[in-house]
């Protein structure tokens, strides 16, 4: 009997599908569609190798019962090749709740297709003693239509939706598809050549070798799943609307593997196989030093965590000597999002704003950190309409000389207006675009702003010398900031003393190296800086001395304190005395009375700049401000 290929072909199947089973998996859906294809496949090349069987000793056997075997296997087939279109669906419909419809679907089409089968007659061949068989005739003709009726679908979908399916799924799929489609074309011209089956099993053990092995999904160093395995389980389980809940813990440096005394290794395979240890419950290694667990039961979840609460309270390690003390983040129901990839922006948003979250433990996710969550969301999707639509503003505070007795230079402040025109305070959305990393692109655009104002109004001839441009954060910790900068003004023909950028004392602290360079780039062509918001940071001495500024300006709270705290005189008198004393200027911002301004100006402050004088202004009522008062 001519079966060789197909015992080829099953001892391939058969050691996959005892590998597949004794490894541990995540329940995607893509898995059990693999898992369903290769039971299918073992299936049909049993019954390819029964229908041979039965063909040799068929003058033994009732020729009903041959017939029947030779078309179960025919219906196999069309199993197989249903098997390899739902594995691309799972990929491509787990994430948003149709999968189960196009499983329905085409099931009913292949059992249309075995009715047909098993109805229709069919020929067998039979030669040379049982070596050379096959069978032919409508039922085989049936059941080409059908399984190549199920790989042009499965073609088409691939090549339609090859944006969404994983691309090396795609071209696994291709591959398989390919040989068995090369098999089923020299099989159909010489019937002779059993291979189909064969060709089965390569495009199983293909999938398996690129995608489908369970351990693509763990994390080497610990046994849980792994970030993608997190992510993909995730979207499924959302998509299909099935409850679910997270606690995800933080810990520091837990995972380094290169820990000096070589505890950190041994510390996290024992909390992870800790953790694995945990019944009904999903472990993911989601990012370094981040484990979620994930619940299918809001109520078992809260067990665990407290449960979790006072296991880590009993220390880790030879004598439990080394206490952990991880945050975590429990999420009771993640539909509290109404997106599954809102679920990291939750945690992250919880991370940076929630004031429990560095003084507890552990915390709980409740409703006002949602809503927070999709505020910030919102002002992000706001910053970025009002960038394209080009609802950024600069306006402008007149900054006045108590020498000169003018208004001397402004400070320029970037504005934005909503969906409704109305305008949105900076305290609202400056913080969210140093976050999401915008504050770059609106940083430039009023940086660009300010250089077309200077160069569209002679700023001179109002007796203005400079105009100030704020750097945030993130822009003194950018590194071609300078050439940027720099770009921007020969743009516009704009005379660099015409610009003082201010800086802050937390970004001097954060990129102190880059920010130096960009200064430098900057004052060798002329630009000046001023120190923004003198009183609100840290070692503010140091800050002065470090940085080649010219100017250092007195915080808002600072000029309040002055008034307000007995104590706070001396400081500030001590802090004018010293910054004098270097050759420095001062501005007192936030100055509101004429007791303020009167006290500044006889403290030598050189510049005052606040609402006693005038609130921020559109450009052309700044103008028409400094106009009117020129000539003071």
């Amino acid at each position: 009997m001519n079966i060789q290929t197909q015992c080829c072909g099953m001892i391939v199947l058969l050691v996959l599908f005892l590998f597949y089973r004794q490894q541990e998996k995540v329940n995607l859906n893509t898995e059990k569609a693999y898992f369903r294809a290769l039971c299918i496949t073992v299936i049909s090349i049993s019954m390819d190798i029964l229908s041979v069987i039965a063909i040799a000793n068929m003058d033994r056997l009732p020729i009903h019962f041959v017939n029947l075997i030779c078309k179960t296997y025919l219906v196999s087939m069309i199993g197989v090749a249903l098997s390899s279109l739902l594995y691309i669906y799972a990929d491509l419909y787990s994430k948003d709740g149709t999968y189960q419809m196009f499983i329905k679907k085409y099931f009913v089409s292949a059992v249309a297709g075995a009715v047909l089968i098993y109805a229709l007659p069919i020929n067998i061949h039979c030669e040379l003693g049982g070596e050379d068989v096959y069978t032919y005739g409508p039922s085989a003709l049936a059941t080409y239509a059908f399984a190549f009726s199920f790989v042009v679908i499965n073609i088409y979908s691939m090549i339609k939706h090859k944006e969404r399916i994983n691309p090396t799924r795609r071209k696994s799929v291709f591959i398989w598809m390919t040989v068995w489609m090369s098999a089923a074309i020299v099989q159909f011209v010489d019937k002779s050549l059993l291979i189909i089956g064969y060709a089965f099993a390569i495009g199983i053990m293909v999938l398996y070798l690129k995608l489908e092995n369970p351990e693509q999904n763990l994390d080497k160093r610990t046994g849980l799943f792994n970030q993608n395995a997190f992510t993909e389980y995730t979207q499924q389980l959302f998509a299909q609307r099935q409850p679910f809940s997270i606690f995800c813990l933080y810990f520091e440096r837990l995972f380094q593997q290169n820990a000096q005394d070589g505890s950190g290794e041994h510390l996290s395979l024992e909390v992870s196989q800790y953790l694995l240890s945990i019944p009904r419950t999903r472990v993911f290694k989601n990012a370094e030093d981040e484990i979620v667990l994930l619940f299918d039961d809001s109520d078992y979840g809260k067990e665990i965590v407290e449960k979790l609460k006072i296991r880590f309270d009993e220390g880790w390690g030879k004598d439990a000597s080394v206490v952990l003390r991880p945050h975590g983040i429990f999420i009771p129901n993640v539909y509290v999002v109404l997106d599954i990839k809102d679920l990291s922006y939750l945690l992250r948003y919880v991370r940076e704003n929630s004031k429990e979250y560095t003084e507890h433990y552990f915390l709980t996710v409740e409703d006002p950190m949602v809503i927070g969550m999709y505020r910030e969301k919102e002002t992000e999707r706001m910053i970025l309409d009002a960038i394209e639509r080009g609802r950024i503003e600069v306006f402008y505070q007149p900054i006045f000389s108590t020498e000169e007795e003018k208004f001397t230079c402004a400070e320029a402040l970037v504005r934005m207006r909503d969906d409704d025109d109305a305008l949105i305070p900076p305290g609202e959305f400056i913080s969210v675009a140093e976050k999401n990393g915008l504050i770059l692109k609106l940083g430039e655009m009023v940086f660009e702003k300010v250089c077309k104002f200077l160069k569209e109004n002679n700023v001179v001839k109002y007796g203005l010398h400079y105009i100030e441009v704020n750097l945030s954060i993130v822009q003194c910790a950018y590194a071609n900031l300078a050439n940027d900068y720099i770009r921007i003004m020969d743009k516009y023909g704009v005379n660099p003393f015409n610009i003082n950028l201010e800086i802050t004392e937390s970004a001097s602290l954060t990129a102190k190296h880059v920010l130096l360079e960009n200064m430098e780039k900057l004052m060798d062509y002329g630009v000046q800086f001023s120190l923004d918001d003198f009183g609100t940071g840290q070692s503010n001495l140091n800050y002065i001395v470090d940085m080649p500024v010219g100017i250092v300006k007195f915080d808002k709270d600072m000029t309040n304190a002055y008034f307000e705290n007995g104590k706070a005189k001396y400081v500030m008198d001590a802090a004018m005395h010293m910054i004098h004393g270097m050759g420095l200027d001062i501005v007192s911002e936030g100055v509101e009375t004429e007791e303020q301004f009167q006290t500044m100006q006889d403290l030598g402050i050189k510049y005052i700049q606040g609402y006693y004088f005038s609130r921020p202004l559109p450009e052309a009522e700044f103008l028409e401000f400094i106009n009117k008062y020129a000539d003071i």
